[in-house]
């Protein structure tokens, strides 16, 4: 069953963003994890635990490495691209 906004025009439920493994895309909108929605869904969710959320992105590359390793082993990702891609976005920003 569809939800509906105020002025009655149907939406679709909102799914969250997450991840398809092996292939580490988004299952929303198929773009490469973690997505612009899946990251500041992360950032709210860790906004009060900045190391928390560095510790868990650790923790997913490590997974996405060896899943994308796996699937690709001769021509796979560039660790500095996965760096980017997972931990990268996350740094806290320079306030100056």
């Amino acid at each position: 069953m569809s939800r509906t906004t105020p002025d009655n025009r149907a939406t679709t439920p909102c799914r969250p963003h997450l991840p398809l493994r092996p292939l580490w895309l988004c299952r929303v909108c198929a773009a490469p994890w973690p997505c612009p929605v899946a990251r500041l869904t992360l950032r709210r969710e860790y906004a009060h635990d900045r190391v928390g959320l560095s510790v868990y992105l650790c923790a997913v590359l490590h997974e996405a490495a060896a899943d994308l390793y796996r699937l690709n082993p001769h021509d796979g990702p560039e660790p500095a691209a996965l760096f980017t891609r997972f931990l990268g976005w996350a740094r806290p920003r320079d306030t100056r």
